[in-house]
């Protein structure tokens, strides 16, 4: 992306001014990356809170000509600002994590397409993770007297039933507004990734505490009734379960005053992760880095007292991490030189926009809903810059919900 503005600006003679938008958590991220890549570039970080923002309009997005090349900002600060932005005509409108923009009605969407600009670019992994409507937002927002009626659309390629014909339509349609690049067409220097599906058996106080909420709602469960809520409730507590019966009050024996083997040995995926992690560690040679997601913030509180308890030096990263803080925590991970052994972090917050290529091993605690969301956390490692063969262990409770989801 940034090779792209460069060549607008010094090939094409179009200084600008671009819009750059992007998620709050890769902001720090993206302007080192201007910095390092094309320090000619002139880049404003628009990030500010309510206090100071309105200097930062006046001096900055209402003075013609904009001073700089690139307006580097999140989704939030649009939204926050979206009357100055729209007063400026833009060059090109960059979006990151695009599949943001999925939803056409959402905020962020309305707010985005009402920009005045001459050229849009829209950059995501996921450009399809439920359905075609999906894939037609993004398109209607590229090219909106194209793609204007999205029931025409969808009726016309069917996902689920699209043959081989069907598809290769649907590529011939969307090849005038979509470039896909795979790992490896931009880099085959990239070592492979092998995903390894890992059971692992239930402990005792797993399986009391998973069989209490089946007791509990076996009514419920039984009859096959309630909303659609009430029953992924139920699989949410029962998935709580498959992780660790800590995350129940009153599983506890100790109150959480005390942290020893029990809090290993009454998990089954504790007892797997606490045998990788050994190993891992004990091959000094290898120099070995943990990236652990799961979905559950408590979960990783849980395996925070876990890795003190073993000595492991760790980083964490959830929806409660500051800019600052996360920057700081992703630049000593990735130091050759760290102690950094592990990197926790909460699927949806840590799985974004976030470079960790110091790691060649990524757990996946417990797996999404959505499994573009894992494929985007375990991307936080296997993605171009790594020299290292990257293993994905996925832990899935045996006999339990987790084998179904």
């Amino acid at each position: 992306t940034i090779s792209v503005v460069a060549y607008v600006k010094y090939t094409l003679g179009l200084a600008g001014p671009h819009l750059v938008v992007v998620p709050k958590s890769v902001l720090g991220n993206w302007y080192r990356e201007f910095k390092r890549w094309c320090p000619t570039i002139s880049v404003l970080k628009f990030h500010a809170p309510g206090a100071v923002r309105p200097a930062l309009v006046d001096s900055h997005l209402k003075k013609r000509p904009i001073r700089f090349d690139v307006v580097l900002t999140t989704y939030d600060m649009v939204l926050r600002e979206l009357n100055a932005f729209k007063k400026v005509n833009w060059n090109y409108l960059i979006v990151d994590e695009a599949h943001k923009l999925k939803n056409a009605d959402s905020s962020s969407h309305t707010a985005l397409a009402a920009m005045s600009t001459r050229h849009r670019l829209l950059i995501t992994g996921t450009p399809l993770q439920n359905n075609m409507k999906e894939l037609w937002s993004l398109l209607s927002f590229l090219a909106p007297d194209l793609f204007d009626d999205s029931d025409v659309f969808t009726k016309g390629f069917d996902a689920r039933g699209a043959d081989a014909t069907e598809v290769k339509h649907l590529h011939a349609v969307v090849s005038s507004t979509m470039l896909r690049r795979l790992k490896a067409d931009v880099n085959t220097s990239i070592p492979p990734k092998r995903e390894i599906y890992v059971s692992c058996g239930v402990a005792a106080k797993q399986r009391e505490w998973y069989l209490k909420v089946l007791a509990r709602e076996a009514g419920q469960i039984n009859r096959a009734t309630g909303s659609r809520e009430a029953i992924m409730n139920i699989i949410m507590q029962l998935r709580k379960a498959t992780n660790h019966p800590y995350l129940f009050p009153d599983a506890d024996e100790t109150g959480g005053f005390v942290t020893d083997e029990r809090l290993i040995n009454d998990s089954g995926k504790m007892v797997v992760l606490d045998k990788l992690l050994a190993k891992l560690r004990a091959d000094v040679e290898g120099r070995h880095k943990v990236l652990i997601f799961s979905q559950m913030t408590r979960m990783l509180d849980i395996m925070e007292d876990y890795l003190l308890f073993r000595g492991y030096d760790y980083c964490r990263i959830d929806g409660n991490t500051g800019g600052v803080d996360r920057d700081m925590q992703m630049a000593e991970f990735n130091n050759p030189s760290s102690s950094k052994f592990v990197f926790l972090l909460s699927t949806r917050a840590g799985g974004l926009g976030i470079n960790l290529q110091a790691a060649n091993h990524v757990v996946i605690y417990d797996s999404d809903w959505n499994p573009q969301m894992d494929l985007q956390a375990q991307d936080r490692a296997h993605r171009i810059g790594q020299t290292r063969e990257v293993r994905v262990y996925r832990f899935v409770s045996e006999g339990t919900v987790e084998e179904r989801v």
